[in-house]
């Protein structure tokens, strides 16, 4: 098992109407990620890669250190999470990327983290 198979991320994400103007083109999201260390060492997230696709395939690239203003330290079963943002400009979109980590023995891996939906409830089916 790789470094990056012991980090589990689970995604949950919420549209925020009162944040939201769809007849400006504006579609407000928050995300709240869950990072879960299954692995025997300590890891540290360093920094953050965002892919965010809108529905006219509009991609935003969003790099960056850290999450949230912090590079928490995750130990071995333990989690951290946190909740951000995002504002397309389209009703759905995707978004997806990685965060870079680093072992406590320093080596370096990229833990990907899936492709989710950023929708309004009325558009899921």
């Amino acid at each position: 098992m790789t470094q990056s198979d012991c980090i589990d991320i689970h995604v949950d994400t919420q549209y925020l109407q009162d944040h939201s103007d769809p007849q400006a083109g504006r579609y407000a999201f928050a995300y709240t990620i869950f990072i879960t260390n299954k692995g025997p060492k300590t890891v540290k997230l360093l920094n953050r890669h965002w892919q965010i696709t809108d529905d006219n395939n509009q991609v935003e690239e969003v790099r960056g250190p850290g999450v949230v203003g912090q590079q928490p330290v995750i130990d071995p079963g333990q989690s951290f999470h946190y909740t951000s943002g995002a504002v397309l400009r389209t009703e759905t979109g995707t978004m997806q990327g990685s965060y870079e980590m680093q072992a406590a023995d320093g080596k370096l891996f990229e833990a990907a983290i899936p492709p989710f939906l950023l929708a309004p409830p009325h558009t899921v089916h």
